[in-house]
């Protein structure tokens, strides 16, 4: 299997992690990911990226949950923020749609998960490339993040 960098900087981390590949081609929603790697809905992640007026957010919900910006907003101690334009993407995160993650980013950014995550043993996110995505415990995408838990949906 081609390792992603999210993978090296797992391995050189050491933390242990599970790796998945599916057709990135013939399942696009983050829904037909899950059922591909027939896993759970609710352990299979999406990694949204927003701004606000000066800064740049990343969020972490269940692939068939929606953001509830408002409350996004307040935990982050911003007035407001939106969608990060979909151009905007690679050149900020060095990621494209589809396969974002949290971890190995451009720049560190302030990473939220929601708190739905505190329901499973590990969850399931991009590895950083489409059709590639990684399972870990939470304590250890803590650590490889310095993400914060909070209710975004």
């Amino acid at each position: 299997m081609v390792k992603t960098n999210v993978m090296r900087i797992l391995d050189k981390e050491k933390i242990k992690y599970n790796e998945y590949t599916y057709d990135s081609e013939k399942y696009i929603s983050g829904v037909e990911v899950a059922q591909a790697l027939n896993q759970d809905v609710n352990k299979v992640y999406k990694t949204i990226v927003t701004k606000s007026k000066n800064n740049y957010y990343v969020f972490m919900l269940q692939v068939d949950k929606e953001l509830n910006l408002k409350e996004c907003a307040q935990v982050v101690g911003e007035k407001s923020i939106e969608m990060l334009p979909l151009k905007e993407l690679l050149p900020l995160t060095g990621y494209v749609h589809g396969g974002c993650s949290p971890i190995g980013l451009k720049k560190p950014f302030s990473v939220i998960i929601d708190d739905s995550c505190l329901n499973n043993n590990t969850i399931i996110f991009s590895g950083g490339k489409r059709g590639y995505q990684v399972e870990l415990n939470i304590e250890d995408l803590k650590k490889v993040t310095n993400c914060k838990i909070a209710r975004i949906i």
